[in-house]
């Protein structure tokens, strides 16, 4: 037997806006200090390294790079981004998104 819930507009907006932030907020805790204290935070991490961090995909991880939002330091033939600046760069999206929401 199939049960259906009967939900607003709002109130679907709400779950989906909280469960996004939940999501988020879980995946900056695994970013956070609890990285090893032996890593320095300006190693530099390749484009797969960063996009795995960043949870993205290459095409957002180069959109990214072109409009700024993230930078990339081009060694000879190679993309390389520095760990520090891509979690400050997590860190600004999370409060931008936060204080959009809000």
């Amino acid at each position: 037997m199939t049960e259906f819930i009967i939900t607003t507009p709002d109130q679907l907006k709400t779950v989906i806006l909280e469960t996004v932030q939940n999501e988020m907020q879980r995946h900056f805790k695994a970013l956070s200090p609890a990285e090893p204290a032996t890593v320095p935070q300006n190693d530099l991490l390749t484009r797969k390294e960063a996009a795995n961090l960043l949870g993205v995909s290459f095409p957002t991880l180069n959109e990214w790079s072109k409009t700024g939002v993230i930078t990339g330091y081009r060694i000879a033939t190679r993309v390389r981004y520095k760990r520090s600046e891509l979690v400050e760069s997590l860190l600004q999206m999370q409060t931008k998104k936060t204080r959009r929401a809000a």
